[in-house]
């Protein structure tokens, strides 16, 4: 990899976004999460891309969208300001700064929307992540996907109240 990535930019997601979004989707859950996921429950998990219904969870809330050059690389959804409900990167550009800015974004919008909380169910590939981020975990969940079974953890991060944070010292 070497190289460094250009500047990524920050766009909310439009309609036409959904098919590179998919793709970014299934690529990310069959290349990332290898170490902790068998090759049958990614299978599984990335088959959820070809439900006709997957694509509306692009819209049921905000989805941010990280583009390179103007081409989409990852995504994050926001559903009532406090659940994240999607959030992926493409492989090519893991670990490279593109997931903490979409989180970074996603956390000042739901900050200043004034939530108080944020809750994701997080796959034990990102939970590191999370966690570096003040995420606590709460509870272990157990997912059915067609024959397979993954296992995530709900964990939450109690947001500032964006007044407190106006105040001066």
């Amino acid at each position: 990899m070497g190289q460094s990535l250009p500047k990524p930019g920050l766009r909310p997601f439009l309609p036409a976004d959904v098919p590179l979004l998919l793709e970014i989707f299934q690529a990310s859950v069959e290349e990332l999460t290898e170490e902790d996921y068998s090759e049958s429950q990614r299978e599984a998990w990335a088959a959820k891309a070809d439900d006709e219904s997957f694509p509306l969870r692009f819209t049921k809330g905000l989805t941010l969208v990280a583009t390179v050059e103007g081409s989409p690389v990852g995504f994050i959804a926001l559903h009532d300001n406090e659940l994240i409900d999607l959030f992926y990167v493409h492989p090519d550009v893991a670990g490279q700064g593109v997931g903490a800015m979409l989180y970074d974004a996603v956390e000042k919008l739901a900050t200043a929307r004034g939530s108080k909380r944020l809750v994701a169910d997080v796959s034990d590939t990102a939970r590191l992540f999370f966690e570096q981020r003040g995420f606590q975990p709460q509870r272990r969940n157990t997912v059915p996907l067609g024959d397979e079974w993954l296992g995530n953890t709900t964990m939450e991060k109690r947001l500032a109240d964006p007044e407190e944070q106006r105040r001066p010292s």
